[in-house]
């Protein structure tokens, strides 16, 4: 009985391959035009979050002497070494920052165009996925930015005392945006990993009997997706990808146990 309802649920959603593939593109247009959009409220709020993407930067290297202006020390400026950089660092700023503000709708696009192969009732989820996924991608981004200046001053002082240090807007600019989304997406890692539970491509045991070689595949991915590779930031990131992988764990546990009882009962 329970299996012929789940076969229902799951006849309900089912699309031919090119009702997916319009639907794709359908949600892809979505997702462009809100980009564009958030790209344009970016350009126009570009000196307000350029000064914000700096402060970490500031924070380390501005030893003015008492009474001088703030940012006179000339080894807090960021160096323009092409005529043409200060227009191409706007555009890179107003494109991720139009890929962040989008992010929610972004999100809320994806749930739409995957939910059809879920059951009934786990379509019902659409707005805690929305809302959680951007909160993790927010909390990401957010200890990627306290994390920097401890990265930057590594990175500063590794090469020793005769070396100074100069950055471009352009490299200095897009090195912290990479490090605030390779938080952002890697705190999007429980719901990649609860989502493969529910739509059945990830068993909950073949994920606790995982967990060794999970352990060390975070680190080497977390390795790879952080543009600085200082040990701060790697163990940073690498702890609560972890505790992440962990909550699926115990998610997918009482999903189980919830099946198992809804089965008993019927």
């Amino acid at each position: 009985m329970t299996t012929a309802a789940s076969e229902a649920e799951l006849e309900e959603g089912r699309m031919s391959l090119i009702e997916h593939l319009t639907e794709l593109r359908t949600r892809l247009i979505k997702s462009a035009v809100a980009i564009g959009v958030g790209g344009v409220v970016a350009w126009i709020f570009y000196p307000q979050i350029v000064e914000f993407l700096i402060e970490p930067y500031s924070g380390i290297c501005d030893n003015t002497v008492p009474g001088d202006t703030p940012g006179a020390n000339p080894e807090c400026q960021l160096l323009v070494t092409d005529p043409l950089e200060p227009f191409t660092v706007r555009l890179t700023v107003a494109g991720y920052g139009g890929l962040a503000l989008a992010m929610p709708f972004l999100l809320w696009q994806l749930w739409r165009f995957v939910s059809p192969g879920l059951y009934a009732r786990e379509r019902r989820y659409g707005l805690i996925f929305v809302f959680a996924g951007f909160a993790l991608f927010v909390l990401g981004a957010g200890l990627a930015y306290w994390s920097l200046p401890r990265a930057l001053s590594f990175l500063d002082t590794i090469g020793g005392e005769n070396l100074v240090s100069f950055f471009s807007p352009d490299r200095y600019l897009k090195f912290v945006v990479k490090m605030m989304a390779a938080f952002g997406l890697g705190f999007q890692f429980p719901i990649v990993l609860i989502f493969l539970q529910l739509a059945g491509l990830v068993d909950n045991k073949t994920l606790r009997a995982g967990r060794q070689y999970a352990a060390v595949g975070i680190v080497v991915l977390t390795a790879v997706i952080t543009p600085s590779g200082d040990p701060f930031t790697l163990l940073v990131l690498t702890v609560p990808m972890y505790v992440f992988y962990e909550f699926a764990i115990l998610f997918g546990r009482l999903r189980d146990r919830r099946h198992r009882r809804a089965a008993a009962s019927s």
